[in-house]
């Protein structure tokens, strides 16, 4: 049964609802590429599917619109797959739960893909249309987006013919992107050493964190949940003797982790120590951070006495040492445009388990060179430990530019329609038209999209008016590329 069958405009919400019963998960995204293909072919429309599941499919201008500029309209078909701690949902095969609440649309239990499953929903819904004004269109779905802008990467430009391009990878109505930071994934990986341990183990949480994108939301004073385990860990080891057996935090290197887990072994007299210790840290966090992340919760459970295999104590001090001093958060704001982010670093994964300490920062910058600063430090930090540093999906930044015809011609559009000029920003997170704009001299680019909430999270919110006024205006912007 639809869950969004009445809601309007009708065709969006079909093909949205559509998108979300076919998994679609970062690296697994060949079912919703087939089914592009399979509309393309449905619909009579020319199309190219390439070895990455990009797919591109080309609908010929409308009356009128025959010597219009070629317009790219992009997205991307891959979602953040997070969920929370007791849903059993299988994202490589289950369809997400859909549910209404007011404006909002959301998904039981796990993240919703409104980012980016709502700009297949537009761009479906045009090519499904007869009867909408609008030049030449070459659509233009990428693959593994939030994993590093995998798919826009490989994807062969030369393919495209289009001068301008509408990326509809944006969670502001009202705000037109005109530039994005560059980025990559710094991956740490330092082998460990164990030695069997007596004593009781201990599990230690870290929850209740807000979380949030490491791009857009890294500026607003959020926890990292493996950076503050990292930190209850040091001051641990000045109160009582205790061995490490592993630790785990975070599902995306590209989203603020929101809870960390450890298990420690400590002998069973020094169990209440542990306790009062992590109910200090509680307190001492809940202050720091007033106003963002003050319901975090830091729990201590005494498990069963025994024998564990545990960190020998020079693994558990690199593993301390590389979390107390791993670079983390924004690192410089801009000195060009104010309240923008510069660069930034996030601490996505940890993982302490099966001989390795494994970790994968989300590393953001503007400026090239300040990007490449932070992998050195990154790096420099992993093989003073003995570790091995990795980098992936570095993708560059995409540079403002000064005369764009596209974007005065939306500001306008935006303006006769709603009576004030949208927002005209650059942003700090990563966007794919880098990758286009760096492939295609003279391509004229503008990103822009409907409201969402609380995206790459379970409680990610799409908002329907906004979808439908977004709608609105997309149409009334291809009407006037002409």
């Amino acid at each position: 049964m639809s869950v969004l069958k009445n809601l309007k405009p009708e065709k969006v919400f079909y093909y949205f609802e559509e998108i979300t019963k076919i998994p679609h998960g970062s690296y697994n995204t060949k079912e919703i590429s087939d089914y592009l293909v399979s509309f393309a072919k449905e619909h009579g429309l020319d199309y190219v599917q390439d070895v990455s599941n990009n797919v591109v499919i080309r609908k010929p201008a409308a009356p009128g619109y025959e010597d219009a500029p070629v317009t790219i309209i992009q997205g991307h078909c891959d979602m953040v797959c997070v969920k929370t701690a007791d849903s059993d949902h299988d994202f490589t095969k289950d369809p997400l739960q859909l549910a209404v609440d007011g404006d909002f649309i959301y998904a039981k239990d796990t993240s919703l893909g409104g980012d980016d499953g709502i700009a297949i929903a537009y761009a479906l819904a045009i090519l499904d249309s007869d009867d909408i004004p609008h030049p030449a269109l070459e659509v233009v779905i990428t693959t593994d987006e939030e994993v590093g802008l995998i798919g826009a990467g490989t994807l062969d430009k030369s393919i495209l013919k289009g001068t301008y391009m509408l990326n509809l990878d944006s969670e502001d109505e009202g705000s037109l992107l005109v530039g994005c930071a560059g980025g990559m994934s710094a991956v740490s990986t330092i082998p460990v050493d164990y030695r069997l341990t007596s004593g009781v183990m201990v599990t230690l949480s870290l929850e209740g964190l807000l979380g949030g994108h490491s791009g857009v939301e890294i500026n607003k004073n959020r926890g990292n949940a493996n950076i503050l385990m990292g930190r209850f860990l040091y001051e641990l080891a000045e109160k009582t003797d205790y061995q490490l057996i592993d630790l785990n935090g975070g599902q995306q290197d590209n989203v603020i982790p929101k809870a960390c887990a450890a298990h420690i072994v400590v002998d069973e007299s020094e169990v209440a120590t542990v306790v009062e210790a992590a109910a200090l840290y509680q307190k001492n966090l809940r202050g720091e951070y007033s106003g963002s992340d003050e319901n975090m919760v830091m729990t201590v459970v005494a498990n069963e006495k025994g024998e564990y295999d545990a960190l020998i104590p020079s693994s558990k001090a690199k593993i301390i040492f590389y979390l107390m001093n791993v670079a983390n958060g924004v690192q410089k704001m801009s000195g060009q445009i104010e309240g923008l982010v510069e660069s930034s670093t996030n601490l996505g994964i940890l993982r302490v388990e099966d001989g390795y300490m494994y970790a994968k920062s989300s590393t953001r910058s503007s400026v090239a060179t300040a990007k490449r600063a932070i992998g050195d430090k990154i790096c420099f930090l992993t093989e003073f430990l003995g570790g091995d540093h990795t980098e992936e999906g570095a993708y560059p930044g995409w540079e403002y530019n000064p005369d764009s015809k596209l974007h005065p011609l939306m500001v306008d559009v935006y303006e006769k329609m709603y009576g004030e000029k949208p927002v005209v920003e650059v942003i700090h997170a990563g966007l794919e038209c880098g990758l286009f704009f760096e492939c295609m001299p003279g391509l004229d680019c503008v990103s822009f999209g409907p409201d969402m909430e609380s995206i790459h999270s379970v409680n990610e919110k799409l908002s329907i008016s906004s979808v439908a006024r977004t709608w609105e205006y997309l149409l009334a912007v291809l009407k006037e590329i002409k």
